[in-house]
């Protein structure tokens, strides 16, 4: 399972290597590069005119696997901040596996509770900062 979810990873930053996160003047995007995936765009910000949590996701990890670390953190903080940390679980998934044992955690079930936690709370306070 831990490989699989590595190679899940992989092709996740391979395809957001792919993505063109910057406009036809070469200007970073702040958002709406998963709609270059075919999904529509983001119906809260066509309704609201605001962005919700999760915009600017796709785009700062696009812009990250671009080199652009100043564009990324614009787009979306914390999108950046996951994309770091699920870089890091790559390895992380496949020396688990090949040892047969997790390292530095009890539970997978608990640390990934406590993982998706975090980021949730992280995705709401930059909206709350963003609808400021």
């Amino acid at each position: 399972m831990l490989l699989g979810l590595a190679a899940g990873l992989v092709a996740v930053f391979v395809i957001a290597m792919r993505l063109q996160p910057y406009d036809e003047g070469g200007r970073p995007l702040t958002m709406q590069t998963h709609e270059q995936l075919g999904l529509p765009p983001c119906r809260f910000y066509e309704l609201f005119g605001k962005p919700c949590p999760s915009c600017g996701l796709t785009t700062s990890f696009s812009l990250l696997m671009h080199g652009d670390l100043t564009s990324s953190l614009r787009a979306n903080a914390v999108g950046t901040l996951m994309a770091v940390f699920l870089m890091g679980l790559i390895p992380w998934s496949v020396l688990v596996a090949l040892r047969g044992r997790y390292l530095w955690v009890r539970s997978l079930e608990s640390a990934s509770l406590w993982v998706v936690g975090i980021f949730m709370v992280l995705l709401l306070i930059r909206w709350g900062i963003i609808l400021l």
